[in-house]
């Protein structure tokens, strides 16, 4: 047998590429070691080589426009976890199906109009209507940032709420 990797049954192109060899071959044809970079603050480094890490100066603080330090918090932020991923993704379904039960339910009552209001108030209120789950959802994203997961839940939660396509459950789904 032989341990060369032209003699591999498959081969494939990239097989050559050095960061696939391992063992004692890959520590001989790395002359050069890669160049070291810092660890953002608040990680250590661990296991083989990290006191390599050691000697490494830290990296200059972000600045913003007028050489102020900008907060730490703003460049790091935590990855929203699992559960919170889910609700919101269920949460933004709900919207949808919100803007969707609005469109529906003000056109349904396109009959009625002339008896309600004049056309371009109707078709004024029709858009913002139908664009208020959209708002509401894109407004809590923004302005819940920085803010705990659970308060952004509950303010989608309100919009769940407050926002109920009242056209669509009284006249577009039940009645005619």
């Amino acid at each position: 047998m032989t341990s060369g990797r032209d003699d591999d049954a498959l081969t494939w192109d990239g097989d050559d590429d050095p960061t696939l060899d391992v063992g004692a071959d890959a520590d001989a044809s790395r002359s050069t070691p890669a160049p070291v970079r810092p660890l953002p603050a608040g990680f250590t480094a661990v296991g083989r080589g990290a006191g390599a890490l050691d000697d490494v100066p830290e990296p200059a603080p972000v600045t913003g426009a007028d050489d102020t330090p900008v907060a730490e918090a703003s460049v790091d932020r935590a990855p929203m976890g699992n559960a919170t991923l889910i609700t919101v993704g269920v949460l933004g379904g709900v919207y949808l199906l919100y803007a969707i039960g609005w469109l529906i339910g003000g056109l349904r009552l396109q009959g009625w109009r002339p008896f309600l209001v004049t056309d371009a108030m109707y078709q004024g209120s029709l858009w913002l209507a139908t664009l208020a789950p959209v708002l509401w959802f894109a407004t809590v994203f923004l302005l819940t940032r920085g803010s705990a997961a659970w308060v952004r839940i509950v303010w989608l939660i309100a919009g769940v709420v407050l926002l109920v396509p009242w056209p669509f459950v009284l006249i577009g789904a039940v009645g005619q």
